[in-house]
């Protein structure tokens, strides 16, 4: 048996962006699930096998083919005898800048049929073959990569995004998963352009595919979401900011996103022309806004809510100076016959002077 190093290690350290963290991965070619298990390998792999080393746990997968038998990313038969090849391997992948390999130990020449490290000088994601189109995750993992390699210069091969647009058009792009897709749309959030991700799945058509719930807002601005240090958070309320609530409710529910992903997003479509006025409402309606986004109580959340009035150009300083004095009150200095009549009392009353004031 034969191991070799491939894909996003070799690919990154190419590139000069490697660091401790870049996870490494294994195709071993020559074996078989009995050889690897008897090594001390785990098995973690169910639809093809894949062995977790014994001390360092990196992922170490038999080398093999595939075949399309339906739809979507596991409609696949998978061969992984012994005598399938490191090349026949390598041809199965998505971009050629992933299908580099070099020893397992990162020395040597690299093994590289598709001329990757060619398409790394030339900042290119290209596809290796027109199996690309076999694979709906395929469309969603070339508009990520294109998010983070933008600050490199690297674009789409015009011929790739054709294959992305052939995806859509014949329905291979329907059979993404909900949960495949929220989390790419996660790591695409992590890079320094997630503005790319969605321009390219807007360009190849799978936008409209995948987000049928949403309403298409002509040059909407994706730039917002490429400000540095913003989490992940801001940037989903951010993306769904033009949207309505409904819409959002009906896209996390779609997705299975994470409950503060889906309340901090609607809360900002929902109050975020309130907060664009703010000092032209009436004392009930402000108090209504703090209590209904929860910004007496759940401060972290709506920090982050204030965050996103902020990216969307939005002047937040008098909101946050009356929270301040909002949650200064004291109930200790209030008469205590009836609390809650008395501290709406109080909460209109420093509300009402704080908008005369500011007036």
């Amino acid at each position: 048996m034969k191991e070799f190093l491939v894909g996003g290690a070799i690919r990154d350290r190419i590139l000069g962006i490697a660091n401790e963290s870049t996870e490494k991965d294994f195709v071993v070619v020559g074996s078989s699930p009995e050889e690897m298990s008897s090594l001390g390998f785990r098995q973690v792999g169910k639809e093809f096998p894949v062995f977790l080393h014994p001390e360092t746990k990196d992922e170490y997968a038999l080398a093999r083919i595939e075949r399309k038998i339906g739809r979507g990313y596991k409609g696949f038969a998978f061969d992984t005898a012994n005598s399938v090849t490191l090349e026949q391997d390598l041809s199965r992948r998505d971009l050629t800048i992933n299908a580099i390999a070099q020893n397992k130990d990162g020395t040597g020449e690299y093994i590289d049929p598709f001329d990757g490290i060619e398409d790394l000088k030339q900042k290119k994601l290209r596809h290796v073959s027109d199996a690309f189109t076999e694979d709906p995750v395929r469309v969603l993992r070339t508009a990520r990569f294109a998010s983070r390699f933008d600050y490199l210069g690297f674009t789409v091969d015009p011929k790739t995004l054709d294959l992305m647009r052939k995806m859509v058009t014949s329905g291979e792009v329907d059979a993404l998963t909900p949960e495949r897709v929220f989390k790419e749309i996660s790591l695409s959030m992590e890079s320094k352009s997630p503005s790319v991700f969605f321009e390219l799945l807007m360009e190849s058509g799978a936008y409209q595919r995948l987000f049928p719930m949403l309403e298409v807002v002509q040059n909407q601005n994706f730039q917002m979401l490429d400000v540095p240090d913003l989490n992940p958070e801001v940037k989903f309320a951010l993306w769904l900011s033009n949207q309505s609530s409904t819409n959002i409710d009906l896209l996390c529910e779609h997705l299975k996103c994470p409950k503060d992903f889906q309340q901090i997003a609607e809360l900002v479509s929902t109050w975020h022309q309130f907060a664009s006025e703010f000092l032209k409402h009436s004392p009930q309606d402000v108090l209504n806004f703090f209590l209904k986004s929860d910004g007496l109580r759940r401060k972290k959340r709506f920090e982050i809510i204030l965050t996103v009035f902020d990216n969307l150009g939005l002047n937040t300083a008098q909101i946050v100076q009356l929270q301040v004095l909002l949650n200064s009150i004291k109930i200790s200095d209030l008469k205590n016959l009836n609390i809650a009549q008395e501290l709406l009392e109080e909460r209109l009353s420093v509300i009402t002077r704080f908008l005369k004031s500011a007036k």
